[in-house]
């Protein structure tokens, strides 16, 4: 297949991109599942902006740089925040319907959200995600101009150099394959997109859907890109811990408007009581890494399973107004959380770096872009805060569309023809079995050595079997014909080894990376970078 530009993922970044550069060129966008399939589409609480008077650019990126702990980019953050009005401005004319409130000045109801010093957020009730992917992907299948391949799995990259080690670095498509059929296709691109969200498959509970298995940043990663700051994975402290519920999250909205965290019954003569203003003083309120190691620091101390969530102080027409998805979610398990708490833990949520880029999305191989979660822009530093994710994913994908479009107007070089996958010297594998063992044990030893709370031991014993698992899955994919777990289990334990060899470099406590051997904060605050394999 020949395009001008292959779009990998289809969150808000991906179909961004693709719905700015589709009315003048031929765009392919490839999901591993349905388009509706990713994380972007889970996405609960909303996308944060300055829509207010009584807010400000600087309160947004004073937030920020806050929440980030002296690790964001502060240009990055500056561009990004200041653009967040006119993104929203676009989602509008989409058509995504965004809760109302008449009395606000732009007629949307805002709301705030931890670590936000101004009410911001603007939302579709308690489903922002799904309310904004399912107009976008409205419109994407009705353009003529893009092509979509659902159900096709990215398997690499096609690079001049994979193919010529003399010739000048570019990137000139992707070979995927159709996990139906299991054919392999060659798509020749004049750019090739990487937005394929994050990367919380590599721990054994998270937010994120199955698709989230860091596939676009192990690929850039094995292309030679430079990868920056994954030791920064943001735990969501609040998932609903349930047996049947694969860690459903429950919205940090729900503490903006007032949700308590409090000590379940398990506790005994603590139960019920308040925990999160002993940690912080912005108590409930203070960002996610702070309430996640509250939330770890409680349950380990008192052998819990979970802590408690309760907004049931509130009223019941309040919460099914502004809860409903979530309202909704929890009965179908017998919580209600009208009248009782909901009970919580935490889990792997967002990858806060990626792929280096700037600010045209663009990396270090000529003719790759990656946006959204996929990418490392500085704007998230140490710590994401609260919706901004969505909001970068719309500057930047916006960004990117725009740099590749003035590329392709001035008559910047094509692709003619790509090689066919070659799968001559494979077999079909003869015990499937090794990988879900592998996925298994993975996610497993990442959860147990690399989650909230870290030491140099455990990252080194992380590090050992890394090393070992990486060569038992490169001997397999080298030998057997390829499956969607096998790429992703591959893709995986790149990411792993990425996550742990950043946290090795960094020798201190900063933001989501918290190490017991090193528990202060250096005065100078630098990004980890890790240049790309090849």
């Amino acid at each position: 297949m020949k395009c001008d530009v292959a779009i990998l993922g289809s969150g808000l970044a991906g179909l961004s991109v693709a719905l700015h550069l589709a009315e003048k060129y031929q765009v392919v966008v490839v999901s591993k599942g349905e388009l509706l399939d990713g994380a972007s589409n889970w996405a609960q609480g909303g996308i944060a902006a300055v829509l207010d008077s009584h807010d400000s650019h600087a309160q947004h990126i004073a937030d920020t740089l806050v929440a980030g702990a002296g690790l964001c980019d502060e240009s990055a953050t500056r561009t990004i925040v200041e653009q967040g009005r006119e993104a929203i401005e676009w989602l509008i004319e989409q058509g995504v319907p965004f809760t109302r409130d008449d009395s606000a000045e732009l007629g949307y109801h805002l709301t705030r959200e931890g670590g936000h010093s101004q009410r911001r957020i603007i939302h579709a009730a308690d489903a922002t995600g799904h309310a904004v992917q399912v107009t976008l992907e409205q419109r994407v299948r009705a353009h003529p101009n893009i092509t979509l391949l659902e159900h096709h799995c990215a398997i690499d990259l096609i690079h001049a150099r994979k193919l010529d080690a003399k010739a000048e670095p570019r990137c000139l498509g992707v070979h995927v394959q159709d996990t139906a059929s299991g054919k392999v296709l060659a798509i020749a691109a004049a750019r090739t997109v990487l937005a394929t969200g994050g990367a919380g498959k590599v721990y054994l509970y998270t937010s994120n859907p199955d698709s989230a298995t860091g596939d676009g940043i192990a690929m850039a990663w094995r292309a030679g890109c430079r990868v920056a700051n994954m030791e920064f994975i943001q735990f969501h402290p609040t998932c609903l811990y349930h047996p049947y519920a694969k860690s459903f999250l429950i919205s940090e909205a729900l503490r903006g408007e007032g949700a308590l965290l409090k000590l379940p019954l398990s506790a005994g003569a603590a139960a019920g009581q308040r925990f999160m203003p002993e940690h912080d003083e912005r108590a409930e309120l203070a960002p996610r890494d702070v309430v996640a190691r509250a939330i770890d620091f409680e349950m380990k101390k008192r052998g819990l399973d979970h802590v408690d969530l309760d907004i049931s102080h509130q009223s019941p027409a309040f919460i099914a107004e502004h809860f409903p998805t979530i309202q909704a979610r929890c009965l179908e398990f017998g919580i209600d959380i009208t009248r009782q708490p909901i009970p919580v833990v935490p889990a792997a949520h967002y990858t806060c770096g990626g792929v280096v880029t700037d600010m045209a999305g663009r990396t270090d191989l000529p003719g790759l872009y990656a946006v959204g979660e996929t990418a490392y822009t500085g704007l998230h530093g140490a710590n994401r805060l609260a919706s901004n994710s969505l909001l970068e994913c719309l500057v930047l994908g916006r960004a990117a569309a725009a740099d590749i479009e003035h590329e392709l107007a001035a008559g910047s070089w094509r692709v003619d023809e790509v090689p066919a996958w070659d799968e001559s010297r494979v077999t079909d594998a003869d015990e499937e079995v090794v990988i879900a063992h592998n996925w298994d044990e993975l996610r497993r030893f990442m959860w147990n050595y690399v989650s909230i709370v870290r030491t140099d031991k455990r990252l080194e014993r992380a590090q050992h079997r890394i090393r070992l698992l990486k060569e038992e899955i490169d001997e397999y994919y080298a030998n057997f014909r390829i499956s969607r777990d096998l790429l992703e289990l591959r893709n995986l334990v790149d990411v792993a080894q990425l996550i742990v060899s950043s946290a090795l470099m960094r020798k201190e406590s900063r933001g989501l990376h918290f190490s017991q051997d090193y528990p202060r904060t250096l005065p100078r605050a630098t990004p980890t970078i890790l240049p790309g394999r090849s």
